[in-house]
């Protein structure tokens, strides 16, 4: 029912955009949105779903390409299943006909300006304009910094991200904080989720999601062609147990104080065997009886669909988290030095009692209360996440609202 009430809504902005455009004698703009950075990950994947559905809800009259960098491994289908409009170009078009064809570029969410090469090469076509929503940012280079200068607008997924670009530099006319696009990501696989959660007896709000991470992820694991990094492995073997203990605490907490379940769940295909070695083996025997394992990745509308039909999700990732929240979920984030400046987006939603700095030993302490507190007390939660909601709509409405006036006027 969601999804249809979704698509006739849709389709009538469309519609009503088109006739007024149609009225003006114009085409409908045409964005070009550069996104889709890797498919090894749900939370890369939901950048681009999420950033496309602020396009179909606040400038629906819009056609929209793709210009990716991966959609393999069955990613492209979901993307086609949900916008089947979208189109697509290769991760290395013609980029004089693709500038020659559409107005405006959009560099959508990501941990840092990730197409800049990309975006370079459109500012070199001709004065058509640009924007940037979204990112994290660490001190820009001379070169990065020119090119976020020269944009229509940038935003910061967090305003640390804000206030370094700031300090390097970049003197953008229009910057301010702008949600990552994964919040508004609302993929589904229903039949997955039901089927998985069937067979393992979990049921609809009975259960909390919980995710391990490494501190660095050994995508050697995951590509052939990526060099074994001994450092990052020995800081990833150095902090394992420290990153995890706290978690693995709050696990045995909610299973003996109240009757959810748990489910270790993967964001990353290297995290279904980490959380079997550092959350669900050492637990307790009385206690694994009520905690399930997941022992294979999934995709982005599967994870959420799961996500959507628990209690909440705690655990040491970010983009599970924002998808939660964008869909009215609680969930609780723990982060460190290596995750960058992102973590601080929830403090500028309004959620910093669920931000846990994990190498501020002193909030160590925090993590299994605050987990028992959204396990015990669910309505309360929820109003938290209502809360943040209405911070999420409006600055996403405010971000798309410049999209949506640049490229029309680029016509």
């Amino acid at each position: 029912m969601l999804s249809r009430r979704r698509f006739l809504e849709s389709a009538l902005a469309a519609a009503i955009a088109a006739s007024l455009g149609a009225a003006e004698g114009k085409r409908a703009p045409r964005v070009v949105l550069r996104s889709s950075w890797q498919t090894v990950n749900i939370g890369d994947i939901a950048h681009t779903p999420g950033v496309l559905a602020l396009l179909e809800k606040y400038f629906p009259e819009a056609e929209v390409t793709l210009w990716p960098s991966s959609v393999d491994n069955g990613v492209k289908a979901m993307l086609q299943a949900r916008f089947p409009k979208l189109q697509f170009v290769g991760p290395a078009p013609d980029v004089t006909k693709l500038y020659a064809a559409n107005d405006f570029l959009l560099h959508g969410s990501g941990p840092s300006l990730v197409g800049e090469k990309q975006v370079a090469m459109w500012r070199k076509q001709g004065p058509k304009p640009y924007g940037v929503l979204g990112i994290t940012q660490g001190k820009p280079s001379a070169e990065t910094a020119e090119i976020l200068s020269g944009a229509q607008f940038v935003y910061f997924r967090d305003s640390v991200s804000l206030a370094t670009a700031q300090a390097g530099g970049v003197n953008c006319p229009v910057m301010g904080f702008g949600p990552d696009g994964a919040f508004a990501t609302d993929l589904r696989d229903e039949q997955k989720a039901e089927a998985f959660l069937h067979g393992w007896g979990l049921e609809r709000d009975k259960f909390l999601c919980c995710i391990p991470r490494y501190r660095h992820t050994p995508y050697w694991r995951i590509h052939k062609e990526r060099p074994f990094d001994p450092v990052k492995q020995k800081r990833n073997d150095e902090m394992k147990e420290h990153d995890h203990a706290q978690l693995r605490a709050a696990i045995v907490q909610v299973v003996m104080q109240t009757d959810l379940k748990i489910l270790i769940c993967p964001e990353d295909r290297t995290q279904m065997t980490l959380g079997k070695e550092v959350l669900f083996d050492p637990l307790p025997e009385e206690v694994k009886n009520r905690v399930v394992w997941r022992q294979d990745y999934w995709l982005t509308d599967e994870a959420l669909s799961v996500y959507v039909r628990s209690a909440g999700l705690f655990g040491n990732e970010m983009h599970s988290p924002i998808m939660c929240i964008g869909n009215g979920i609680p969930a609780i984030v723990c982060r460190w030095a290596e995750q960058t400046s992102k973590g601080n987006m929830w403090k500028d939603i309004g959620l910093q009692e669920w931000l846990f700095d994990l190498d501020d030993e002193s909030q160590l302490a925090g993590i299994i209360p605050a987990v028992l507190a959204m396990a015990k007390n669910p309505a309360a939660a929820k109003a938290k996440v209502v809360k943040a909601q209405s911070v999420l709509r409006e600055r996403q409405s405010v971000a798309i609202g410049r999209v949506r006036s640049a490229a029309s006027a680029s016509r």
